[in-house]
């Protein structure tokens, strides 16, 4: 049985090793980072400290929370190795230099307690190099752990685990890496770079080489690489950029040192001098003075530029001129087999990276999926290196490397005439070494409504929405819009699905696999209403989504809100309306209506408002939860996280969070089937609200805000509408305000401010450019 790992220890408190302990600070559990004393320093403990101190200011965020930071305890190794002494684990974050990694490791197994787990973060470097003259008590506890960067955001953990390590061990740390830390674990093998850097690192090295050599732009590279391949739109180049272009020289030479010379990345070994000379000249990246992209902003612009490959100089970024990225589309294999620049590149980069996965199999991995898993998750591809071959025909893959004389891979082989995954059985299966397909197996407490439309039909569907069942009478609405948009195709099966699911099941469950919950209603829809001037249809759309989500709260039976990603406005307002929310930890809730000049429509400041009126332990009276939920809702405030979410009430203090993605379903199950017994609904709120005062003080504020230059005019407008509605309009505080009637008021300053022609300006232009127009 695992022992349960309830205090973690980090030593080294550089990028990685400060990144791990934030995420063991953010699942709850303390963490110790150490690190060096400075030569001469009068604070012992500044190198930890510092470091703390740059994660509660990063961006991205590194916290999920202020009160996460408090859970980090700084230290040194001069001084505090004694505080190893009740950890259960580790980790081991320093330079990648072997004899300081075992020198270390002598001093930890000094004072560390019987059974601790000891890891390190290397990236390259064999366990069985890092164990080398250790005593065999150290080996058995001693296994590697490569997290990717940053640690809060990046899914993959790479486990290698050696000959001598104890199961147990290996067992306590995925389980916490799993539940705890939010992390996917893939066993690897002990091989330079493992599985993800393995093929990420030969991967962009081919594609920068083959980029000089064919002559190649930035733009061009980029979109190549991009979106065809299912890659993010960084590409190659965009990725230096952000990883640090001089961290690239370091990486290539330690993963040559380690691998064998007849491995294909020797062949791609070269200088490049236009690189060596930006690394020089400071140029690294996003972290230094610009990189492959970079923005100018003389003479007080912002321009856009990218460096010429040929020459090294900047000029303005140009949308590349490839016309055969518009003739294949969205089919990858014409891409690859099309004789033009971008047909050559593209088949150049990606023909050798996929030959040089299918070799890896079984030396690195046991497995396609585990392969496929590692790319998905650590280099954020949309497909892995197999499900790439499956989507341009292995068949037609080998066909190609055997008539340009190179070899096919024995796996490759394996393959032929079927490809590397099917679906047999409602079960989705991949090829296996032995030419046999085997079933995907999930780890206990997984749950995915992928597998779930393997299996079966769903209850109800249209274009923009579906139900499903999901076992134990629970059924599941699943958005399925771009960026899961709230239109109203979803609000009528959504009130269709309530129906359904009253006769037939106990519990929903709203939920979906999209990046995002939903970013909030469709604004395109909206735009389009208001420029033939369908105002009749607006305000019956913001009626029904009202009348929609109130059957949703007040239903017979539980409902529980599983969000992941964005919940912005109406996907805000769902949460607002369930019976429970299961949230994952990076889900970033918020109402941002008033940023584009609008105010909640769907009862979202009606629920805000019970929430900071009904909660226990807030201030009483009229006018407290008047002016939070007026802060909150008018600067269109948004989470950073569930447990931030939790802080601004978009959650309940009684909401569970989920750390690990693929657990999320199953956790919202979990907790609607708890629900279900003797559950019953909610009892209609009454508001005491402050009426005329309270709207004048409201009023106030947004004014010295304008003053200040904070404000815009629009928002001025904006907050005076949501003014409105919070006060109460013309309300009594001896006379209680109903639901029905903040709902009215919100429809009534939603449909005002839709008429304004500022607010159809901001809608515009978030459609256009993602972002609101400030006027």
């Amino acid at each position: 049985m695992a022992a349960a790992i309830r205090k973690v220890a980090v030593i080294g408190a550089g990028t990685m090793g400060a990144g791990i302990a934030a995420q063991v600070a953010n699942a709850g559990v303390p963490a110790v980072l150490l690190d060096i004393v400075p030569p001469g320093a009068n604070n012992r403990n500044s190198v930890a400290e510092a470091a703390i101190e740059r994660l509660q200011k990063s961006e991205p965020a590194a916290f999920m929370s202020k009160s996460a930071a408090r859970l980090v305890t700084p230290g040194n190794v001069e001084d505090h190795l004694g505080l190893l002494g009740d950890c259960d684990w580790i980790v081991e974050a320093v330079v990648e230099k072997p004899e300081v990694k075992r020198d270390l490791y002598r001093r930890i197994e000094a004072t560390r307690k019987k059974g601790s787990a000891v890891s390190s973060n290397t990236s390259t470097l064999p366990l069985a190099t890092l164990t080398e003259g250790l005593p065999e008590s150290f080996a058995r506890d001693f296994l590697v752990t490569h997290f990717f960067n940053p640690p809060r955001y990046m899914r993959l953990l790479e486990i290698v685990r050696g000959p001598k390590t104890r199961p147990e061990i290996v067992e306590s740390v995925s389980q916490f890496a799993d539940t705890a830390l939010g992390k996917t674990v893939i066993a690897c093998k002990d091989r330079p770079g493992f599985i993800a850097n393995r093929i990420g690192v030969y991967w962009m090295q081919v594609a920068v080489v083959e980029a000089f050599d064919q002559k190649m732009e930035v733009e061009e590279v980029d979109a190549i690489i991009g979106r065809p391949m299912g890659i993010p739109k960084t590409g190659v180049f965009g990725l230096f950029d952000l990883v640090g272009i001089d961290l690239a020289p370091h990486v290539n030479a330690s993963m040559l040192a380690a691998l064998p010379k007849d491995d294909p990345l020797h062949a791609y070994d070269r200088k490049l001098p236009l690189i060596e000379r930006m690394i020089a000249d400071g140029l690294t990246g996003r972290k230094g003075k610009g990189g492959f992209y970079r923005i100018n902003r003389a003479g007080g612009g912002r321009v856009k530029e990218t460096i010429s490959l040929a020459n090294g100089t900047y000029r303005p970024e140009r949308k590349p001129e490839l016309d055969e990225l518009d003739e294949t589309k969205r089919d990858l294999r014409a891409l690859l087999a099309s004789p033009g620049r971008a047909g050559r590149y593209a088949w150049k980069v990606l023909g050798q990276t996929l030959a040089y996965a299918a070799a890896l199999v079984p030396e690195a991995a046991d497995d396609v999926a585990a392969v496929d898993e590692s790319m998905r998750l650590g280099y954020a591809w949309k497909w892995g290196p197999f499900e790439l071959i499956d989507r341009i025909g292995a068949d037609w893959f080998a066909e190609r490397l055997a008539a340009e004389g190179r070899a096919v891979p024995a796996l490759l082989k394996l393959a032929s005439g079927r490809g590397f995954y099917r679906v047999e059985r409602g079960r989705r299966q991949s090829l296996g070494i032995d030419g046999n397909y085997h079933d995907i197996v999930r780890a206990p407490g997984v749950l995915l409504l992928a597998d779930v439309k393997l299996k079966g039909s769903p209850l109800l569907k249209n274009g923009s929405a579906a139900l499903w069942d999901i076992g134990d009478g629970v059924a599941c609405f699943e958005i399925a819009t771009k960026m899961n948009a709230v239109d109203p195709d979803v609000m009528g099966l959504l009130g269709k699905s309530i129906k359904l699911v009253e006769k037939q099941f106990k519990a929903l469950v709203v939920y979906n696999e999209g990046d995002n919950f939903s970013a909030g209603a469709n604004l395109g829809l909206a735009l389009f209403a208001a420029n033939i001037a369908a105002w009749p249809e607006i305000e019956q759309m913001v009626a029904t989504g009202q009348e929609t989500y109130r059957a949703l709260k007040y239903a017979k039976f539980p409902t529980v809100s599983a969000p992941s990603g964005l919940a912005l406005g109406g996907g805000c307002e769902i949460l607002l309306h369930s019976s429970a929310v299961q949230a994952h930890a990076e889900s970033y809730v918020g109402l941002v209506e008033c940023g584009v000049g609008l105010v909640p429509g769907w009862g979202g400041c009606k629920e805000m408002l019970a929430r900071w009126t009904f909660e226990d332990g807030l201030p009483h009276g009229p006018m407290p939860p008047v002016a939070k939920v007026f802060e909150i809702v008018s600067t269109a405030t948004v989470s950073k996280s569930a447990a931030e979410a939790k802080e601004l009430l978009f959650l309940r203090r009684s909401d569970g969070i989920t750390m690990n993605r693929d657990r999320l379903l199953a956790d919202a199950k979990v907790r609607a089937l708890a629900l279900t017994a003797d559950y019953k609904p909610p009892v209609a709120r009454e508001f005491v609200l402050p009426g005329a005062s309270g709207r004048v003080a409201l009023r106030m504020a947004a004014e010295s805000f304008h003053r200040r230059g904070i404000a815009t005019k629009h928002d001025l407008v904006v907050a005076g509408a949501l003014a409105e509605v919070l006060s109460g309009d013309g309300a009594d505080i001896t006379k209680p305000v109903g639901e029905s009637r903040l709902l009215e008021l919100e429809r009534t300053q939603f449909m005002r401010l839709v008429r304004h022609p500022a607010t159809l300006a901001r809608v515009e232009s978030v459609l256009e450019t993602g972002k609101p127009v400030r006027n």
